[in-house]
């Protein structure tokens, strides 16, 4: 399972970093691309909650929102 979401507020390495981490926290979360160029971030893994992932981003400090939801 992929999941692809866009991602706001990151402007450096730190940022990518941060996203990252939080979202390989998320249950079931096998692996994690961010892209800051890009603002986004895609999930590889298994019965991922899509809101958790959103919850986590936010939570640290960004936002975020699923690729053309």
């Amino acid at each position: 399972m992929s999941i692809q979401l866009n991602v706001s507020g990151m402007t450096c390495g730190h940022c990518e970093t941060a996203v990252a981490k939080a979202l390989k926290g998320i249950e079931g979360v096998q692996a994690v691309q961010v892209d800051l160029k890009n603002g986004t971030a895609k999930v590889e893994g298994q019965n991922v909650n899509t809101q958790a992932l959103i919850a986590a981003v936010i939570d640290e400090g960004y936002g975020a929102s699923i690729a053309g939801a």
